[in-house]
């Protein structure tokens, strides 16, 4: 079992470990992040959007990190999955 706080840290690496040369740099919404059913969601975006909220630096298919507490292992959310971290 992790704490919360070291999820957000799993999650930042996996974000950050996750990018590809040429991609925007990209942060997790901090003000967003939820725990639900043992899973932290982190949904994440652009930095520029996130500073600005302007609409026209968002980027798009930006599944949430999802960290399971009792393991530690992070991953990717899908689309099958959408329902769970919407609503939490």
């Amino acid at each position: 079992m992790i704490s919360e706080k070291d999820a957000q840290r799993v999650a930042e690496d996996f974000l950050q470990e996750s990018r590809t040369p040429g991609e925007p740099e990209l942060a997790i919404d901090w003000a967003e992040v939820k725990v639900r059913e043992g899973i932290l969601i982190a949904p994440y975006n652009s930095s520029d959007f996130l500073r600005s909220r302007d609409p026209g630096e968002q980027l798009l298919d930006c599944w949430p990190i999802l960290v399971d507490l009792s393991t530690g292992q992070a991953r990717f959310g899908d689309l099958s999955e959408r329902s769970f971290w919407k609503d939490a």
